[in-house]
């Protein structure tokens, strides 16, 4: 399992008139989560786009528990539990600045060729990166 977190700050454009962060930004804080997490294991989205390797999301599924305010700090858990195929899940948490769970979630995107149109098996070195850290973690 590989787990990252990224710290965001809840700004004043991410909420309503109540101060409670706007329900659509949720998953603005998971892409936040998946770019970081992308860039922990030595990529950015920018070289595997040069690459021809899109990521686009298949499904978001979004669990609301508690709300976030205006100028929280909030804790993005962004984890990878299983190797990817062509399927890449993505688990996410966020967690508010007492660390109680505030919200979860998951996005599944897919290995992309902007070449093709046609989706792809997951590409080696990123299979083999992921490897390296689930066989350091047991």
């Amino acid at each position: 399992m590989i787990v990252t977190e990224t710290k965001v700050r809840v700004y004043y454009e991410d909420t309503d008139q109540m101060g409670v962060v706007y329900y659509g930004n949720y998953p603005r804080y998971y892409e936040i989560g998946r770019t970081e997490m992308i860039r922990d294991l030595g990529f950015t989205y920018k070289q595997m786009e040069e690459m021809n390797i899109m990521l686009p999301a298949r499904s978001l599924k979004i669990n609301y528990l508690k709300s976030a305010y205006y100028d929280d700090l909030l804790t993005i858990r962004t984890i990878i539990d299983t190797i990817p195929k062509v399927k890449f899940p993505i688990k996410t948490e966020i967690y508010n600045e007492v660390g109680e769970l505030i919200n979860s979630g998951e996005v599944v995107l897919v290995f992309f060729n902007s070449l093709t149109n046609k989706p792809f098996a997951a590409p080696k070195f990123f299979i083999d990166k992921l490897t390296q850290i689930f066989n350091e973690k047991r």
